[in-house]
């Protein structure tokens, strides 16, 4: 055979070989007239033709889902093992099971959802009858998964993906820490078994951590960001009542069905009941919605049936669908981020999308909040360590918790970072310690916190900036085409001059929603469960609180989009950060005055909780509900050891427990001033709700025959 005999034959190979793939493609979508983009083609002729690893960095709605399934497909015909693909929603999940479903592929999922089918499952997989296998980060490191199930998926898959890549990054806006586990499995993967990693979000800075992560030899392949169906915007308006109406004016003109983002899941309820009220066809949805309900409302939007859903960003990574527009009521704390929930929009057959951002001055307020949870400083790890070597066992996350003095979640997200690190493993039972050394990288996490606040930065200056909208956000994605052309401009947003927005607002929509805002009245619902392992630092308490106060009442939280303003301003800190005192303002004493008639408590005396930074509110509070209500002021949840600092243990339930225990008691004017009285226990705000709990405890066992709490805000 001559050498241009051999060329020709290996020509023809390629060529069947992407034929084949076009083909499959075309299966998947189901579509006669699609084929394979050169960039698809590479990263598939990588993995299926070279068994390489590769990123691809591609925009939302490119087909990077197309890349492994086609690659899937392609490597089954050579006998290779299933796919796993590490995803890390279900919304994700659920839409890739269908659409790997419309080309033959069997694909399952393993998630917290379907635990009763796993048995099934790993039969399934076993016998060779599955071609793609779903799994989430968490999964892992779920003992049973990674001692058992895990090494033969390792050894036998025939693809390994990881979706939504940037969360192996701890530089990236999405960091999980389950993910970092996807490190050490890379490591030990049998040579020859292709790796694809994939993402839509990922700046240089985290590319190349991703890559670097993959191995010297991965394919990275980065390309155009730029959606051209989508028109950016930004609309100005000074207060909460106007942006509120501005959607309420303008929701109906948005073509099809779409996404309101809100930064909090108070805000989603306030926003939908809003714009329900005022006609719209809309639902709130948030991590907190129940799964079913999730499930439910998702396929309303696909289906066109709801306007919008009011969402907090657990609407997000994985919904695909065919939106006309997202609205962000609030801007997220970062332009990659921002980029991701607007890449909901404009996908599919929608060619043309509405993105606009409505910000607002407290949207910093709810950054600084999140920001607070970051990874713990260096004496709660210390800590955390100690207890579990000492311990000599495994602990479960809430055998721990009674000891550091941090929420669960962020308990349970820095033993995940430390289990990556090899200082703790996750074991039957909960974590125990495995005696190897670990340090704190204490710069690592500095600049990680810069980042964070360069990213914030950044989003504030893209709301201002005369900059064409895409170019800005495709700049801070580092995309390679728009650093190659500073010049380019899309020509669609509001800076470019092809998007005209109105910022005209009906005074009927401003003064509904003023209404809706300044209604005050939260409820309190009272603490019913003491948290687990109080024994263990001295406590008596267990089981159920006995008895519970009953539901109180807030005039709004923190958070809240009306009297939230009022409130964040009297609990703001003074530039040295100290608490600032005085009388309740006149705003917030209508507003008590108007909750307290629409509530209508029946109370017979009032207890109030002393505050050692704000005496002069909480006394000025309950002298004014004194009078209002016609009822004395009989006693005081007093302050008896202030060595005990206000805010100690905040953040853990048992550690608060005995905080407040220590800190303060009941003190009563006369022995029987609370017998057989209904009490008003009244304190400025509701953080853990702890305090009010002791307090209420203490009442009742000094003869109240009711507890009802007051406050004036709640916290988050």
């Amino acid at each position: 055979m001559s050498p241009d005999d051999s060329e020709t034959v290996t020509l023809a190979t390629v060529g069947s070989a992407r034929e084949r793939a076009d083909g499959h493609l075309r299966a998947l979508v189901g579509r006669d007239d699609v084929a394979l983009y050169d960039d698809q083609w590479a990263a598939i002729s990588a993995l299926v033709e070279e068994r390489r690893r590769a990123l691809v960095v591609q925009r939302t709605g490119w087909g990077k889902s197309a890349v492994y399934f086609v690659a899937t497909l392609l490597l089954r015909d050579q006998g290779a093992g299933p796919t796993v693909i590490i995803s890390p929603l279900l919304a994700l999940m659920r839409n890739q099971i269908a659409a790997a479903e419309r080309a033959g592929i069997r694909a399952v999922t393993v998630n917290s959802t379907n635990v009763e089918q796993w048995d099934d499952i790993h039969r399934m997989i076993a016998a060779g009858e599955v071609d793609v296998l779903l799994v989430s980060p968490e999964r892992l490191n779920n003992p049973g998964f990674r001692d058992e199930v895990l090494p033969r998926l390792a050894a036998t898959c025939g693809l390994l993906v990881v979706d939504e890549a940037h969360c192996i990054s701890d530089w990236g806006h999405d960091f999980r820490p389950d993910y970092r586990r996807i490190r050490t499995l890379l490591a030990d993967l049998p040579a020859g078994i292709p790796v694809l990693a994939t993402t839509a979000t990922a700046n240089q800075r985290v590319t190349d951590d991703v890559a670097e992560q993959l191995g010297a030899d991965a394919l990275v392949l980065r390309g155009s960001l730029d959606r051209a169906s989508l028109r950016l915007g930004v609309v100005r308006l000074p207060t909460a009542e106007q942006r509120l109406a501005w959607l309420a004016d303008h929701l109906a003109e948005q073509q099809g069905s779409g996404i309101v983002y809100c930064l909090t899941v108070a805000a989603t309820q306030e926003v939908a009941d809003y714009l329900r009220s005022r006609g719209h066809q809309v639902a709130a949805y948030s991590g907190q919605t129940e799964q079913t309900e999730r499930l439910a409302l998702e396929q309303a939007l696909v289906n066109g049936e709801v306007k919008a859903l009011v969402a907090t960003s657990a609407l997000g990574m994985g919904f695909d669908a065919a939106l006309g527009f997202v609205v962000n009521l609030g801007a997220p704390n970062s332009p990659v981020a921002y980029y991701q929930q607007v890449g909901r929009a404009g996908r599919g057959a929608v060619d043309s999308a509405e993105v606009v951002l409505l910000p607002a001055i407290e949207d910093r307020d709810i950054w600084r909040y999140f920001a607070s949870l970051a990874f713990p400083a260096e004496d709660l790890v210390r800590q955390t360590l100690d207890v579990l070597a000492e311990e000599g066992r495994p602990m479960s996350t809430a055998g721990l918790e009674p000891r550091i003095d941090l929420t669960r979640t962020r308990l349970e997200t820095m033993l995940k970072v430390l289990d990556v690190d090899g200082a703790v493993r996750r074991v039957r039972g909960g974590w125990e310690s495995t005696g190897q050394p670990w340090s704190y990288d204490a710069d690592r996490y500095a600049r990680v916190s810069a980042a964070r606040e360069a990213e914030q930065q950044a989003m504030i200056d893209y709301l201002g900036s005369d900059e064409c909208r895409m170019r800005y956000l495709r700049r801070q994605l580092d995309d390679p085409e728009v650093l190659a052309d500073p010049s380019w401009t899309c020509g669609r947003c509001d800076n470019c001059g092809g998007m005209a927005l109105s910022t005209e607002v009906s005074q009927a929509a401003v003064g509904a929603a003023a209404e809706r805002l300044a209604r005050p009245g939260v409820p309190i619902e009272p603490r019913k469960q003491w948290p687990s392992g109080l024994s263990s630092i001295g406590l008596g308490w267990s089981g159920r609180i006995k008895p519970p106060a009953e539901e109180g009442r807030a005039i709004a939280r923190l958070t809240d989009l009306g009297q939230g303003n009022a409130l964040r301003e009297l609990f703001r800190p003074d530039a040295d950060g100290r608490a600032v005192d005085g009388p309740v303002p006149e705003g917030l004493a209508r507003a008590m005055v108007a909750m307290l008639q629409d509530w209508r408590p029946q109370v017979d005396a009032i207890v109030v909780c002393e505050s050692e930074r704000r005496p002069q509110l909480t006394t000025d509070l309950a002298a004014g509900l004194s009078r209002f209500l016609q009822v004395p002021v009989v006693g005081r949840w007093a302050i008896v050891d202030p060595d005990v600092a206000p805010d100690r243990g905040a953040t853990n339930s048992a550690q608060r427990v005995a905080a407040v225990a220590r800190r303060s008691a009941l003190r009563l004017d006369a022995p029987d001033a609370v017998d057989d009285r209904r009490v008003l226990l009244v304190d400025d705000r509701l953080v853990t709700g702890w305090t009010l709990t002791l307090a209420g405890v203490a009442l009742s066992e000094a003869g109240a025959a009711g507890v009802v709490p007051l406050v004036l805000g709640v916290a988050g």
